[in-house]
């Protein structure tokens, strides 16, 4: 349960969600706005805190955890990609792929990985171009292999295509599906998009902070109905 307000201008952003995200599985969150999906997609992560009831990543319950264990939990075994990039101007694609890495004082587990991430996103040869010096599209696949690289239990996705062209936002839905089918991660993605949704293994549908339905291998028809059911 999450309540923004209070008495009769109180809003129940979540009301009595339950859900379960299986690992290695490509999730997609979708409904109208104001469904709740974004504030779900926050507290699932650990960025906002629930009222009532529990949220877990694996073994761990972050209900209850402290501000600073909470921090080292999306440090260290979270991953998050966000519409607008985030990267740091300053920086080339290589040291904003590593920078939370270098924050936390750790380096890649296997030397391999990073050069696997890099190599499955097409950086090689971006990597000492700064994010002013490259495209949209990779830009937001820095993004997405800075998200990986620390290789989190989760990567979290918000809008991960909203602001990229439909070329540069598949390049991105396409490896977020091979970094779960052949990399074993485990994606949840928040978007608005019926195509950007066809991409996952199973789409969510949020009404009014309520789960209104699930869809095992979603297309962009079905989803369509979906919403269009729900009022979107």
């Amino acid at each position: 349960m999450k309540v923004y307000g209070n008495g009769d201008t109180a809003v129940r952003a979540l009301d009595h969600v339950s859900l379960a995200l299986p690992a290695r599985t490509f999730t997609a969150i979708m409904g109208p706005s104001g469904s709740g999906k974004s504030t779900l997609m926050h507290c699932l992560a650990g960025l906002d805190t629930v009222d009532s009831g529990q949220v877990w990543v694996g073994k761990t319950e972050l209900t209850g955890l402290s501000d600073a264990a909470l921090t080292r939990l999306r440090r260290d075994r979270i991953g998050f990609v966000f519409q607008s990039f985030n990267l740091l101007p300053t920086l080339t694609a290589q040291d904003n792929i590593l920078l939370g890495l270098r924050l936390a004082g750790r380096t890649p587990d296997e030397g391999w990985w990073f050069a696997a991430v890099v190599d499955a996103l097409g950086l090689r040869g971006r990597l000492e171009h700064k994010p002013g010096e490259l495209s949209g599209g990779q830009q937001q696949r820095v993004a997405c292999a800075r998200a990986l690289v620390g290789r989190p239990d989760v990567v979290f996705a918000d809008e991960p295509t909203g602001s990229l062209d439909s070329r540069s936002g598949a390049e991105v839905l396409d490896f977020l599906r091979t970094s779960v089918r052949e990399m074993g991660q485990t994606v949840v993605m928040v978007t608005h998009d019926p195509v950007a949704a066809s991409y996952s293994d199973h789409g969510v549908l949020l009404a009014d902070g309520r789960v209104a339905t699930h869809l095992p291998s979603p297309t962009p028809d079905r989803v369509l109905a979906e919403l269009s059911g729900l009022g979107a």
